[in-house]
């Protein structure tokens, strides 16, 4: 369940009638980061989000932090150089949810010639810094381990580096950064007014139990699909003033997950005939993702976007092409889609549609910006922007700090003492937790690892068997985890449990699954309780 704003208002300095100096419309990816970097400038901030966060977009992408070697292609050389500047960033400061990932492409002389892709690399491999991922290199696929479940007729390749994300972790572990820092995170809130003034704005909230109105000094219009439509339907503009003078393309991507299809490490990058690219890549350990499409939609609900067959069939054909063994419909486990808010550059394919992002500031009365576009690699960057734009529309300019700084559970060094490369400190760090806690199992304290960093004592605590971990609601999932869960990373359901704050849905029977819910619906009462516990006690 939700919460409402607190009862007691907490008041800046400069603006005493306002309870917060920015309110957040959105809890994504760009929401969450955006409320972190103003509260830890020491601004007052709100964050609502109408359901769980990362529900849509933020939860359904590729996953990938990456450069973009494809918008190459399309001449996006900012957005690529900016992008591949944020990898070893990101990777630093979250390496228990990020991690170096090497792709390889086959080479198909029907699709871009070798010189082609050679050139791109070296543009990809120079564009930025690089001190952890290595460089790009030519690989013969008739002896490379990768070249073992693909079509003999591939013979030659390229392997180069990104990186990966659990995406809807990296959204909560900003949403922590940010209540740590003072910021008050509303899920299952929504925000139904906003009308604003010269000083300020009155907004209206609307969550479990009930409506409030929440005066704020500058609201921050982040909510993704929906950030055109809060614009034209929620945000009440002055007499003849137009809020919404940009336009969204709503494009859809999916994605299927099959059994496991090869036992590597490594990703592919898969070129198709239509000049677009599909991934394949190692997913919770038995799986492969495939994704993604691009399928531009229409509609008032992106939240209601499913896969199509069409597209099933498309990935599944696509993978085929590469893959000795074809990968069926009858294959597909679990599909997930979400909708990309792209800025409207009114070009007509949908995937050349520029992912890059536009911050609109409005202060024709009191500070509106609006977040347009975006992608999941540049968020850090995005949001410095967006809380550099807000402190001067605020008139209180105030240094960026998150350049270096850690996320939630990112920092090992209490663990494992000084840092090195952060794929090699989480495997340093899994060492450490099995030393400290002798009878976690290694699947499951690997899982609890990747997934909790630094922090996973809080769940552990000082558990001297898995017993004291309480109850086992489903296979490997014990009540410790889920009280964490409530407690500290706003999850209210079984399917927050499952398919954002974990991916056990995947592991799981559907029995186990409804287990969980159960215990979810049954302990809802504690999770208010401390809630509005912690909300009472905000300053």
């Amino acid at each position: 369940m939700g919460v409402e704003v607190s009862a007691v208002p907490f008041f800046s300095q400069s603006n005493p009638s306002a309870d917060c100096d920015v309110l957040i419309v959105g809890g994504g990816i760009n929401g969450c980061g955006i409320a972190r970097d103003l509260a830890g400038r020491g601004f007052r901030v709100l964050l609502c989000e109408k359901d769980d966060l990362a529900s849509h977009t933020s939860s359904s992408s590729t996953k990938l932090i990456h450069g973009g070697l494809r918008y190459l292609e399309y001449y996006e050389f900012s957005l690529v150089r900016k992008a591949l500047q944020e990898r070893e960033v990101l990777l630093k400061s979250a390496p228990h949810i990020m991690w170096p990932l090497r792709f390889v492409m086959p080479h198909d002389p029907a699709q871009r010639p070798a010189w082609m892709i050679r050139i791109g690399l070296f543009m990809y491999d120079h564009l930025a810094h690089r001190e952890v991922l290595p460089a790009s290199r030519g690989i013969d696929l008739r002896e490379h381990v990768a070249g073992e479940p693909l079509k003999k007729q591939f013979k030659r390749g390229f392997v180069y580096s990104d990186g990966w994300v659990d995406d809807a972790r990296l959204v909560v572990l900003n949403a922590m950064d940010a209540r740590e820092r003072g910021a008050q995170v509303l899920t299952r809130t929504r925000c139904v007014g906003a009308a604003r003034d010269a000083s300020g704005w009155n907004v209206l909230l609307e969550g479990p139990q009930g409506r409030r109105e929440v005066r704020a000094r500058a609201v921050v219009n982040a909510a993704g699909p929906w950030a055109e439509s809060f614009l034209r339907g929620v945000a009440q503009p002055a007499a003849g003033e137009a809020l919404a003078t940009k336009s969204l393309r709503l494009v859809k991507g999916s994605h299927i997950v099959v059994p496991r299809i090869f036992t590597h490490d490594h990703a592919y990058i898969f070129q198709n005939p239509d000049k677009r690219i599909i991934f394949a890549i190692p997913y919770q350990d038995s799986f492969t993702l495939i994704g993604t499409t691009d399928i531009e939609i229409e509609g008032d609900d992106p939240g209601a976007a499913r896969i199509g067959q069409d597209e099933i069939d498309y990935l599944c054909v696509q993978a085929s092409r590469y893959f000795d063994k074809p990968v069926t419909t009858t294959d597909v486990v679990w599909t997930y889609s979400g909708v990309r808010p792209l800025l409207d550059d009114a070009s007509g394919d949908p995937s050349a549609v520029t992912r890059d992002y536009l911050l609109e500031s409005n202060t024709s009365a009191a500070p509106l910006l609006s977040v347009w576009g975006g992608k999941i690699t540049t968020f850090r960057k995005l949001a410095q922007d967006a809380a550099d734009e807000v402190s001067r529309m605020l008139g209180e300019p105030r240094p960026a700090w998150t350049d270096g700084a850690f996320l939630a559970g990112g920092d090992l060094s209490p663990w494992i003492g000084q840092a090195s490369r952060p794929d090699a400190d989480f495997e340093r760090f899994v060492d450490a937790l099995h030393a400290r806690y002798p009878w976690l199992g290694g699947m499951l304290g690997r899982r609890l690892a990747r997934a909790y960093g630094a922090r996973v004592d809080r769940i552990l605590g000082d558990a001297k068997s898995v017993s004291d971990l309480g109850a086992q609601v489903a296979p490997g999932l014990y009540e410790a985890e889920l009280r964490y869960l409530q407690r500290e990373e706003w999850a209210r359901t079984g399917e927050d449990v499952l398919w954002r704050r974990s991916k056990l849905g995947l592991h799981l029977a559907p029995a186990a699954r409804e287990q969980v819910e159960q215990w979810m619906r049954s302990h809802a009462h504690v999770n208010n309780d401390e809630q509005e516990a912690s909300l009472a006690a905000q300053p």
